[in-house]
């Protein structure tokens, strides 16, 4: 084993030649801040302090043991020992293996409603493998259907519960979509929803949104989405300028109603530390007073009405008339979802929806690729 790694000292950092003709660089500092005994054995958090050591450590020995690193600090800074394979898979200026980092799948119209990935409740419910597989899906393409609940108002939210813990909001831990008397949101009527994402108000609005169908028996009311990836990436594309103001310069949103009055600014279009986008959040609706530079409000008017424009062309929108026991899934901050007109005199309409933040879905699904990865999950 001795011949997987050599070890160099350099003045700075600790360099690794491996067997196979490659070399990774580690600073001091990060050996000695990363070294494993320096993490409790229970938590697994942290409790090495770094101001315990100045900041030009350096080693006085390093060596190869079987296959670890095992590196000798000055005084009383003590031993510190690595698994060679984890150093290599978690090596500095390599991003650290994610089992939730799932590439986006832009969609467009074309997609269809068949395309939308599926999965079953039961399924769901009782395998893990399934559930990892739905989730994995629902996240390449932020839009999932999940089929085969139960008449039951609770059914969506065990599958929800399934995942991670209900997120709250001013609606409450739950919210049931039906037209009704003195509605506080536009969902709450039996008018069209343009595309939009929910609660664009609020500081961190929410993630996955689970809406069960319990029943649609009116003349319309079916469901629009659009993956707002999609449309800004080919905004970037046909209007680089367009596309720079909106995820550039942040705007205003506010819902208020007799008890709340929530504000939040942000962009409308959200990059990534790659630059790629990554979150959308748009509601017109919700927007609030526009109060940016007069300078630049002509221009961004017009990146902003071009931008709605996009979501509403059939060349994005998927629709389908969700049927009773179908729940749809998507991610809030990517998919924009409306709803067309519906006539309450002609049939119910009820669907109760909750929330799951996106940390929530990434947890699970690490925490079953960890559980099947051991040994004995076969």
């Amino acid at each position: 084993m001795t011949d997987m790694a050599t070890p160099r000292l350099e003045a700075r950092h600790l360099l690794l030649d491996w067997a196979d003709g490659e070399s990774h660089a580690f600073p001091y500092i990060w050996l000695r801040d990363t070294d494993p005994a320096g993490f409790h054995p229970a938590t697994g958090e942290r409790v090495f302090d770094l101001t315990s050591v100045p900041l030009d450590l350096a080693p006085e020995a390093a060596r190869i043991e079987g296959a670890s690193l095992v590196i000798d600090w000055p005084g009383d800074a003590g031993t510190s020992r690595f698994d060679l394979g984890w150093l290599r898979e978690n090596r500095p200026g390599a991003a650290r293996p994610d089992p939730a980092a799932v590439p986006a799948t832009p969609w467009r119209g074309d997609l269809g409603a068949g395309g939308v990935p599926r999965a079953r409740a039961a399924e769901v419910m009782r395998d893990d493998a399934a559930l990892a597989d739905w989730l994995r899906r629902s996240k390449a393409y932020g839009l999932s259907i999940v089929e085969g609940l139960d008449d039951d108002t609770e059914a969506g939210c065990a599958v929800a519960r399934r995942i991670g813990f209900l997120r709250e909001t001013n609606f409450g831990l739950t919210f049931e979509v039906v037209s009704k008397p003195d509605p506080n949101n536009l969902a709450y009527t039996s008018e069209a929803l343009p595309l939009h994402t929910d609660l664009t108000n609020q500081e961190l609005p929410p993630g996955w949104q689970f809406l069960h169908c319990l029943a649609n028996e009116a003349e319309g009311g079916g469901s629009v989405f659009c993956d707002g990836v999609a449309v800004a990436e080919d905004l970037a594309r046909e209007a680089p300028d367009a596309f720079e103001l909106l995820a550039t310069v942040d705007i205003p949103f506010r819902f208020h109603d007799a008890g709340t009055d929530i504000r939040a600014r942000k962009t409308v279009i959200r990059r990534g530390r790659d630059g790629r986008v990554e979150e959308i959040c748009f509601n017109a609706h919700l927007a609030d007073i526009l109060d940016i530079d007069p300078a630049i409000m002509p221009d961004y008017y017009a990146a902003y009405r071009r931008l709605m424009q996009m979501t509403r062309d059939p060349a994005y929108l998927v629709t389908l008339k969700l049927k009773a026991g179908e729940m749809v899934v998507f991610d809030n901050r990517r998919v924009l979802h409306g709803r067309a007109a519906f006539d309450p005199s002609t049939g119910f309409r009820h669907l109760r929806g909750c929330y799951v933040d996106r940390g929530e879905l990434d947890s699970r699904l690490r925490v079953l690729a960890r559980a099947a990865a051991r040994p004995d999950a076969a």
